[in-house]
């Protein structure tokens, strides 16, 4: 899939096929991608539906005309993958997101690990939640997927334990880990969650919490990556391995 990806609330046509991108994405689509009659495009709800369209038009600077094709629906893939993240500092949350989005992460979790400088609360937590989501979706467009992942409301290490448990495979990562995360056994279908600590590490009762739940103590590799891209790495080991990118 190549051409632009714009999302839409809806799929309504017309009585001649043609439907109306307007508003932000229209603007988008008009003035900054400078679309014209004839260029495919893809609308999509980010939660799997989607449609090929042809560009029929433009109306002022933000209403692109599109002749669209059939409405349909990809398949959840599986494994389905969660990613826990542990909140990193600056902007890095937005850097782990849009990687881990363009890999082909399902789902991911903010968590409050107890070493993280940085901590979601009140307002603050709020817009920084806001703009995980937003970079959710625009990482999810610029790398023409159709169902976007969804990013949770930020956890606590109760909740994320309680997820652990329930998973069909779980690991945390960690410097400590005996076992590779790259031969470790996965299952053909159900949830993989992958916990990814701070900067500071996951602290020991967090790591029995984790342990105490199901999860395995996991090492990617020989060298040690920042939080805001172990997920990335891991999560393209495992789509790799459960043949999610074949």
């Amino acid at each position: 899939m190549t051409a632009p990806v714009f999302v839409v609330d809806d799929f309504a046509t017309d009585g001649s096929g043609r439907h109306v991108l307007d508003g932000p994405e229209g603007r988008h689509a008009v003035a900054v991608k400078r679309l014209r009659a004839g260029e495919a495009v893809v609308l999509t709800d980010g939660a799997g539906r989607w449609a090929e369209g042809e560009v029929d038009g433009t109306e002022g600077k933000d209403r692109l005309i599109v002749r669209l094709g059939h409405v349909v629906e990809e398949p959840e893939e599986f494994p389905r993958l969660t990613v826990v993240q542990a909140l990193p500092k600056g902007d890095r949350g937005e850097v782990a997101v849009e990687t881990m989005t363009e890999v082909g992460v399902d789902v991911i979790v903010p968590w409050s690990a107890s070493r993280c400088i940085t901590q979601w609360k009140g307002e603050r937590g709020l817009k920084s939640l806001a703009k995980w989501r937003a970079t959710a979706r625009e990482a999810g467009k610029q790398s023409r997927r159709v169902r976007f992942p969804r990013v949770a409301d930020a956890a606590t290490t109760k909740q994320v334990a309680s997820l652990l448990a329930e998973a069909d495979f779980a690991a945390v990562l960690h410097e400590s880990g005996v076992e590779p995360l790259a031969t470790a056994g996965l299952p053909a279908s159900g949830d993989v969650v992958l916990v990814v600590g701070p900067e500071g590490g996951v602290s020991p009762e967090e790591l029995a919490a984790f342990e105490g739940a199901g999860a395995r103590v996991c090492r990617l590799g020989r060298s040690v990556l920042r939080t805001s891209t172990a997920g990335t790495a891991a999560g393209a080991l495992l789509l790799g391995r459960t043949g999610r990118w074949s």
